[in-house]
């Protein structure tokens, strides 16, 4: 195949391609002093304070830079420039250089073009984290760059960070940021002509060391290349040269290709002319094809005819339209007494429930009136016994009257006894009383303190329980920390602490030869997450499958067991699974969960065997479960609808299991053994481990405090209940002296005048309680009549509701047989409508099904009249023309087995043709377009050998301009074919001298000659500021003013230019101007400490 190489090829970089056309432009910009840098003369060397130009230029300017934290200085600047010259003046740790450097940083230059650190990160100031810079460029004028979008001022914002990266943001006029991008700020640089390797415009204090002080000529020459760019285009030049040559190989090589390519095509010409010998055949062929397609439309036409009578035959037929419309009246007849019997129904039924709402309130009279008969009753036999009981007395006393009258009197002494008892019997009911007072106090406290420490003791033992649970959980989680802290050098320390021993043990097996298989595991060590965020999610799912291994077969599952066994006792060892390995994953495409959305388990794990995978296959049917992150996104998917196919449950991110009719919450709350930051999770365990043994320090002094009230509340139980036995034996023997006392008073002899009394009082008490009995005997007849009243109006009413329920039983039958007649009429009705319906369906089906054969009749029409526009009159049958369609067909493919077929012969040719044309049209415009090429870069070269020459030359004319201007003479020799500039000059008064070899010269003259150098390269080159840093150290004070002289000649020339320079030395001398700038930098820190003190 050919190999094309696009043009693209031999075009220059952008960033130097484009600052070289730049130069051009940029001088179309300068429109006042063109005519005086192409036209030099004496008339405009008078000094700066001649001046009268006042225009600035309008783009690239540096209109401030400020910096923060930068190399050894906390803040410098703003500082703001003018747009002619600048003077930057102060002692050595001011910050000059700092300046210059800033500015090649904050333009986007490495750290190795500023010669003063090798990495970005040398510039932030020691114990900061990061640096900034801030540079302004002028953007005025027509030749704006975007001066919609930046406006007069573009900001330039560097922040150097101490891993020596940085960013920059590009700001407008406003501060708003417009772009962070170093494509954008490399555009920029590009249009305002800023180049920042350009020793020309940007002239280091090392450089500006190395240019001074550099003796050889090749070195002068190399410094003229680079600073007209001219050592950029001859490296181009080369590299398109080689390219070219390249090229011009490879086409040679796709012309010996093209020959080939012709034979080829050659051959399919000749297959192609030999191929026409049975186009009869399948013109006979065509014209049966024809006979076969208008015989497919007449059959087609033959069955939508049928289809058409058979539609018109069933819409004509009413047989299921009547009898709809019969059963119809038949339902509306029998709803009709059905509303009938509902509405007599629901009139007895409405008066039968207000009846009820009236027989209920009567009952409830009812109830009241035979309560207060009951009542009144109640009192009337009380008042009644009352009195029997008082009648009774009376007669006792009267007998006890008589019987006193008659024995002897009793002495007054033991009268006088009897009142004391007495008194004393009164005394002690009394103190009785408040005994039993006390002992009610003292067992209800006795109760409270029951109570209370019931639930003292079970608050303890609450608190116990909840410390114990602490102090598990502390345990565990101290396990987990040590597990670790050991898996950071080794990850198997996670699944146990003796698993890194037992897979030793068990590598070293089956080197033995112990195993069949060797065993595999644990199961979390074999698998990986594609999603680190999904860890909780997959140990939740696969629970203790993590620690189980896999053994092939029962023998290796025998010696595993008696490997764990040195480390595991017998009920904690990890679970083996017993299934035959196998290298083949399991087909799991038809039973696996599908959703569109979500993964399965399978998607979400990459596991280091097969093995893996089909395990936990079968053991736990990870293919049937998704993991879905969000919780409720799991619950809608689940519970809401139909759960996805072959879907059993989900995980969410939080390990939530989720079942389409349960829902249960994770107790996990981060991975054990998937997860990947072990740092993270060992902070957060220490975290815990800290809350949890506060936790359990505040718990233990709980149950102290909880202890010793417990103590306090036994001693002071045990006290009331010491106090309640006492109380107790007094009250029983106050008891005792009661019962004594009373014992005595009733043997005593009743005195006869104070039994009289009683018998007076007892006869007046009488009386008052027949008056009473009269009463009450009067009011319980009045209830009585009340009672039986309301007992009757309750009677009448019940037996309405009674007579009504006689009525409605009827009804309700009736009702029930309407009822079951309606519903069989209705489910008759159903079927007669879907009877209909399918009635309907069939016809609609038929006309759908004609449609559809009338769509197929005009597919075959159109396809029969673009086989043949005219209908064909067939007589044969289908089958027939099929038969011989099939013969012809036959007959065909034997002739073309053997001569190739037609339609491939004739392709191939096209192509073969196709393809030669083409590739022979690519080599020759190819071959062209090298040649063209070589024209090209041959005028290129000889373009390129006249630039250099102009740009020599007026080099030095320059040079020569600068030298008389000082009454030097001097000359510059140009050797392109060596590479060599020789420069030799003559101080004022040593014309006849033999010296002439810079190197001969003074260090300031011979500074002063290069400074002339690099005048006349700023002549000569183009850039819309100059910078110099201490170009001045090395000279005399005359050579000096010489020099400075000069620079402010040429700034006044070039007054569209801006220019830094940058001194130690004192500017005081320097005249008086408009365009001339001069910043003063203070001293540093510690000089002005020293001069303090």
């Amino acid at each position: 195949m050919l190999i094309l190489f696009p043009v693209t090829c031999f075009k220059m970089s952008k960033r130097k391609s484009k600052a070289t056309s730049d130069a051009t432009a940029f001088k179309s910009r300068r429109l006042t002093t063109v005519a005086t840098e192409n036209a030099p003369d004496d008339t405009n060397h008078q000094g700066p304070s001649s001046s009268s130009f006042t225009a600035t230029g309008d783009i690239g300017l540096i209109e401030t830079i400020s910096l923060k934290n930068f190399m050894c200085h906390r803040s410098l600047g703003p500082f703001r420039f003018g747009p002619n010259v600048n003077f930057i003046v102060g002692n050595n740790g001011s910050g000059k250089s700092a300046i210059l450097t800033a500015l090649i940083v904050g333009l986007g230059g490495k750290a190795t073009m500023t010669n003063r650190g090798v990495s970005l990160k040398d510039f932030v100031k020691t114990s900061e984290t990061a640096a900034d810079i801030t540079v302004k460029l002028r953007n005025r004028g027509p030749d704006a760059y975007k001066k919609d979008v930046y406006g007069d001022y573009i900001s330039i914002e560097h922040r150097i960070w101490t891993d020596g990266s940085r960013t920059c943001k590009l700001k407008n006029k406003s501060g708003h940021l417009v772009s962070s991008k170093k494509e954008e700020l490399t555009g920029i640089l590009d249009h305002f002509n800023i180049q920042l390797d350009n020793p020309v415009s940007i002239l280091s204090q090392e450089m500006s060391k190395q240019f001074l002080h550099s003796k050889s000529e090749s070195d002068k020459y190399k410094f003229f290349m680079k600073a007209t760019l001219l050592e950029q285009m001859r490296a181009d030049y080369v590299y398109i040269k080689h390219t070219k040559t390249v090229t011009r190989r490879q086409v040679e090589r796709q012309e010996e290709c093209l020959k080939d390519l012709k034979q080829e095509f050659l051959q399919k010409k000749e297959r192609y002319e030999k191929c026409s010998s049975f186009s009869e055949l399948k013109a006979v062929l065509e014209n049966l094809k024809k006979a076969m397609a208008w015989c497919l439309v007449g059959e087609k036409e033959q069955l939508v005819q049928q289809l058409k009578e058979r539609i018109e035959k069933e819409e004509n037929n009413p047989k299921h339209q009547d009898n709809l419309q019969l059963c119809q009246t038949k339902i509306r007849q029998a709803e009709k007494k059905l509303q009938f019997i509902k509405s007599r129904s629901d009139s007895l039924r409405d008066e039968q429930k207000s009846l009820s709402e009236d027989s209920r309130k009567l009952k409830e009279q009812v109830k009241i009136v035979s309560k207060a008969h009951k009542e009144q009753e109640l009192v009337y036999f009380r008042a009644l016994n009352k009195l029997k009981q008082s009648e009774e007395e009376q007669n006792l006393l009267q007998e006890k009257i008589n019987k006193a009258k008659t024995s002897k009197s009793v002495n007054s002494e033991e009268q006088k006894q009897h009142r004391k008892r007495q008194k004393t019997l009164c005394d002690l009911k009394e103190k009785l009383v408040e005994l039993q007072n006390k002992c009610s106090q003292l067992n209800q406290e006795i109760s409270n303190k029951h109570q209370a420490l019931f639930k003292g003791r079970e608050e303890r033992d609450k608190l116990r329980l909840e410390e114990r649970n602490v102090q598990a959980s502390v345990e565990s989680k101290l396990k987990r920390k040590n597990q670790l802290h050991a898996s950071r050098s080794n990850k198997l320390k996670r699944f146990g602490d003796h698993v890194p021993e037992l897979m030793a043990l068990i590598a070293e097996a089956h080197t033995k030869g112990r195993f069949r298989k060797k065993p595999i595991g644990p199961i979390g060590a074999c698998i990986h997450l594609n999603d680190p965020t999904l860890a909780v999610a997959v140990e939740c799912c696969l629970r203790s499958f993590m620690k189980a291994f896999c053994c092939d077969n029962y023998k290796d599952e025998a010696v595993l067991q008696e490997l764990m066994s040195r480390f595991y006792s017998k009920g904690n060892r990890p679970q083996i699974i017993v299934s035959p390995f196998s290298d083949k994953l399991y087909n799991i495409d038809g039973r696996k969960a599908y959703h569109p959305e979500y993964p399965s388990v399978p998607d979400v794990i990459t596991a280091t065997s097969p093995v893996i995978v089909n395990c936990l296959v079968d053991m736990r049917g990870i293919e049937s479960i998704l993991i879905i992150k969000e919780k409720d996104k799991a619950r809608r998917v689940m519970q809401q609808g139909r759960p996805p196919k072959n879907c059993r449950e989900a995980f969410t991110a939080e390990g939530d299991q989720v079942y389409p009719n349960r829902y249960y919450t994770s107790d996990f709350s981060m991975a054990k053994y998937l997860g990947g930051d072990l740092e993270t999770e060992i902070s957060m365990l220490e975290s815990d481990l800290e809350n949890h043994q506060a936790q359990l320090s505040r718990f233990r002094l709980h149950v102290n405090s909880v202890t010793e009230d417990i103590v306090r509340m036994e001693s002071s139980l045990n006290s009331t209940v010491m106090t309640l036995k006492k109380t107790l034996a007094s009250m029983n023997q106050v008891k005792a002296t009661i019962t004594e006392l009373e014992t005595a008073v009733e043997e005593q002899i009743d005195d006869i005048s104070s039994l009289e009394e009683v018998a007076q009082e007892n006869q007046e008490k009488m009386e008052a309680e027949k008056r009473t009995v009269q009463e009450a005997k009067t009011e319980l007849d009045k209830h009585q009549k009340r009672a039986e009243d309301a007992d009757s109006q309750y009677s009448s009413v019940r037996d309405r509701i009674d007579q009504l329920s006689e009525e409605m039983e009827p009804l309700k039958d009736e009702q029930l047989k309407l009822e079951a007649e309606c519903a069989k009429h209705e489910r008759n009705l159903k079927i007669l409508e879907n009877k209909f319906k399918a009635h309907e369906g069939n016809v609609q089906a038929m006309k759908n099904d004609l449609a559809q054969r009338e769509e197929e009749l005009q597919e075959y029409v159109a396809k029969a009249t673009e086989i043949s526009p005219e209908r064909q009159q067939v007589t044969s049958s289908t089958k027939s023309i099929d038969t011989e369609i099939t013969r012809l067909k036959r007959k065909i493919k034997v002739y073309e087995s053997s001569h190739g077929e037609h339609e491939q012969v004739v392709r191939e040719y096209a192509e073969a043709l196709a393809l030669y044309r083409e590739k022979a049209n690519q080599v020759r415009d190819l071959r062209r377009f090298i040649d063209r090429l070589d024209n090209i870069m041959s005028d290129r070269q000889n373009r390129y050998k006249v630039m250099r020459r102009s740009l020599s030359v007026r080099c030095k004319l320059y040079f020569n301009n600068f030298l008389i201007k000082m009454n030097y003479c001097g000359s510059m020799i140009f050797d392109h074919n060596n590479e060599t500039l020789a420069i030799s000059v003559h101080p004022p008064g040593r014309e006849e001298d033999g010296v002439s070899d810079v190197r001969t010269l003074s260090g300031g003259e011979r500074s002063f000659s290069t400074i002339c150098f690099m005048l006349s390269l700023w002549e000569i080159t183009e850039s819309p500021f100059r910078c110099l840093d201490e170009f001045d150290v090395y000279m005399d004070m005359h050579n000096r003013s010489i020099c400075l002289n000069l620079l402010l000649e040429l700034s006044e020339r070039q007054h569209l230019r801006q220019f830094i320079f940058i001194t130690p030395l004192t500017t005081s001398h320097m005249p008086k101007s408009s365009l001339i700038k001069v910043h003063q930098l203070q001293d540093p820190e510690r000089e002005r400490s020293q001069n303090t003190r």
